[in-house]
């Protein structure tokens, strides 16, 4: 017998211990048992009389009187669940293996061991010397007995093998498997057994520790503290009767264990009552509030579906103008006999409210002006606190800080029906404004780049941005100046302009180019990606430039004036915007423009971009990618070789040199065009936070404004993907399939980000 089945015996009035008595807090007694007449006579013919005492005690005390309790003497009894069980052995609430059951629980160590008088007495083989209560099948039934002790014998030996069994695997690194059987029973049906499983898979410290070295004395205690989570787990689900029973054995042919769970999970619980508490206040939507808890008397009193009404419950009313409320622990008292539960949820509204104003602690950074101009609430508007979570939000995607903490302040009470007001005050911690960076690269067919940068983004608040810009490079030389102003008049509007001065020595072009160029446009971020995007822009270029053919006979360099207005839009309904798994994108780019040099010409170019992205399975998504360009109004050589379609590359064709593909000059230099067609597919398959990508990408570029799909250039190859916490890191290795002269056999690409 366990310590605490003791405990619970003693408590019970059913254990007679007049020796040690039962050590409860505080005190200790012991409990008799009505003496028989026979008890009494037998007391009084074996024991003399006691003489009376000839003398009085001069100290008064009386010997039949209880001693005072001794302070501090009291000692708790050990837990014997704490006692780890030899490794092999069964505890209390253990069984044997089906075939093995009715063995002897007390069996010896000793494997020569036999059964002994005691051992029969307790199996009904023999009774008690002098016990005139005799056991039925003991009468004239000796055979009987010898074959029921023979069994019990060959029982015991079955189980000494199967622990033997046991022992020869407990090589301090015991292998398991672990399983979870429901027998049949009441309610049974109302459980979603494969969830349930999943979930006790995921708690499980048997399968949490499952590649961790143990003997079989831990392997024993891990499966206790299973038992313990899936006694828990049947409450959860308001199955307060279940049962489970556990039990071990070697598996045949294997040097490992089986560890086999098998629950009976009983009748379910139900509600009887529930009571919300509280809620019925001024302002609130009782009905509704009632319809969001989402449970009824007689639904299964499901502990994951009680919190989750409980907060829903919160919710509704936060989201409803009251920025105060509270709901206490739930408080369900179960009815074992009724197999029902009552349900208590105290709820506290705590007074209904409109926004006010929103109060700044840091007006260097931002001011209660711009972050008003943020808000999607006004005052006056009721409070709502998903609102007040995406102004935080908002905040935080600025970059500016590195914690924002929004609180609602009440500024006027309720009266009455009429709400009160709150206002919202802003605490941030600024962030790092200054950044200087820098990166050094190469590109097949690019050379080497190196480029640095300084900015700081907070340089004319609120949230205007100065960035200065340098790049050094085999084919590239640049300096540009930004300047930046997000939330520019309205959220999520950005103007920028900028100044841009660069030289560029490409096998396709050479482009000397000072451009000044402004835009107002609706980005996306990490923290708010957004369905739709826009871009107004217009742009002033002045550029000396000459393209390949120009070189070839010496040519002298054309200067363009080049005014432009681009304009773009773009839906995108993928789930990431590194990294999308599923979902499309869909862009497009309209650029008028208009350009000055010997004569004057005016023309349109025009790009379609689109991407798609389809789950196979966890661990795959298939991608693809198409891109179309038409120049309409003027000929390719009217255009300015900066200005025209190029293919090939780590964003193009994959395998193919920067620009190398299209329209060629006697060099088999890229002269450019005026249509463009690309296509790309790939699979992304990912293993935890590496990945392979095996691609196949197509393009070609053409002299006229419209794709013909003809001559299509092909490239292949895989690429390597390490998932980090801010996106895919991308190595790509092409090669063409259908290569022109010059071109180089492998193309290696390295960047941020998925292809496309």
């Amino acid at each position: 017998m366990r310590l605490g089945d003791r405990a619970r015996l003693c408590k019970a009035g059913t254990l007679v211990m007049l020796a040690a008595g039962c050590a409860w807090p505080g005190y200790a007694h012991a409990q008799q048992v009505p003496a028989t007449s026979s008890d009494v006579a037998a007391q009084s013919s074996e024991q003399p009389e006691l003489p009376a005492p000839e003398a009085e005690d001069p100290l008064g005390i009386d010997p039949l009187a209880p001693l005072d309790q001794l302070p501090g003497m009291e000692v708790e009894w050990p837990d014997g669940g704490d006692i780890p069980a030899w490794p092999g052995e069964f505890t209390a609430e253990d069984t044997l293996p089906a075939d093995t059951q009715a063995a002897d629980a007390s069996d010896r160590t000793d494997g020569d061991a036999v059964a002994t008088g005691i051992d029969d007495v307790r199996d009904g083989l023999a009774a008690l010397p002098g016990d005139a209560a005799v056991d039925p099948l003991l009468e004239g039934e000796e055979g009987d007995a010898a074959q029921r002790r023979a069994e019990r014998e060959a029982e015991r030996e079955q189980r000494r093998a199967e622990r033997q069994a046991l022992r020869e695997l407990d090589d301090g690194d015991v292998r398991y498997r672990v399983t979870v059987n429901f027998l049949p029973s009441e309610d049974l049906a109302d459980l979603d057994q494969d969830a349930f499983r999943d979930r006790f898979q995921s708690l499980s410290t048997l399968e949490r520790l499952s590649d961790d070295d143990a003997n079989l004395a831990q392997v024993n205690r891990r499966a206790r503290d299973d038992n313990d989570l899936l006694d828990t787990m049947l409450r959860v689900y308001g199955y307060y009767d279940g049962e489970v029973r556990n039990s071990v054995a070697r598996v045949a042919g294997e040097d490992r264990v089986a560890l086999n769970f098998e629950v009976t999970t009983g009748p379910v619980y139900r509600l009887s009552a529930i009571d919300l508490a509280g809620l019925d206040a001024v302002g609130v939507d009782v009905p509704a509030a009632r319809a969001v808890f989402a449970m009824q008397v007689g639904d299964p009193a499901n502990s994951d579906k009680i919190v989750a009404g409980r907060l829903a419950v919160l919710t509704r009313l936060l989201e409803t103008g009251f920025p105060f409320a509270q709901t206490g622990e739930p408080d369900l008292l179960i009815d074992h006999e009724a197999r029902s539960g009552a349900l208590t949820v105290p709820v506290t509204p705590g007074g209904q409210y409109r926004f006010g104003g929103i109060i700044a602690n840091d007006q260097g950074l931002f001011g209660s002006r711009h972050l008003q101009r943020i808000a999607r609430f006004a005052p006056g508007d009721i409070f709502q606190a998903s609102e007040m979570d995406d102004l935080r939000r908002a905040i935080l995607a600025t970059g500016l800080v590195s914690t924002a903490t929004l609180t609602p302040v009440a500024a006027t009470d309720p009266v009455g029906n009429e709400p009160g007001t709150v206002d919202v005050t802003v605490e941030t911690v600024a962030a790092p404004l200054r950044t200087i960076a820098g990166a050094v690269g190469y590109g097949t067919g690019e050379g080497y780049r190196a480029e640095v940068s300084w900015e700081h983004r907070n340089f004319f608040p609120p949230e205007g941005l100065v960035r200065a810009r340098a790049v050094g490079g085999t084919q590239e030389q640049l300096i540009n100046l930004v300047f930046r102003r997000n939330n520019f008049l309205k959220r999520d509007r950005v103007l920028t302009a900028q100044v841009l001065a660069s030289n560029i020595n490409r096998d396709a072009f050479e482009a000397r180019t000072f451009l000044v160029a402004a835009s107002l446009e609706r980005q996306t971020n990490l923290i708010f990606q957004k369905k739709w995007t826009w871009s107004l822009g217009a742009e002033l270029v002045l550029s000396d430039e000459r393209d390949s053919r120009a070189r070839i006979v010496g040519g002298a360099r054309q200067t363009f004036f080049i005014a432009a207005l681009p304009t773009a839009l773009t839906y995108d309904g993928t789930d990431s915007l590194l990294d999308p798994t599923k979902g499309f994108r869909l862009g497009g780019r309209v650029s008028p423009e208009y350009s000055l040099q010997s004569g004057s010409k005016g023309y349109v170019r025009i790009q379609i971009d689109g991407s798609y992205y389809q789950p196979i399975s966890d661990r795959i998504v298939l991608a693809g990618r198409a891109r179309l360009g038409s120049t309409l109004g003027a000929d390719r050589f009217d255009i300015a070789p900066s200005r025209r379609f190029y293919a090939g590359g780590g964003g193009s064709v994959r395998g193919y040199g920067f620009q190398r593909i299209g329209p060629r000059d006697g060099n088999d230099d890229p002269i450019g065009g005026n249509g463009l067609a690309e296509f790309s597919l790939e699979a992304r398959v990912r293993f935890g936070n590496f990945g392979v990508v095996p691609f196949f990408d197509a393009g070609n570029v053409y002299a006229g404004s419209t794709p013909d799909f003809s001559g299509m250039r092909y490239g292949a190859g895989i690429g390597v993907r390490y998932y980090s916490s801010f996106g895919p890191l991308r190595l790509d290795v092409g090669t063409p399939l259908n290569p022109q002269t010059g071109d180089s056999r492998i193309g290696i690409y390295i960047s941020l980000g998925q292809a496309f």
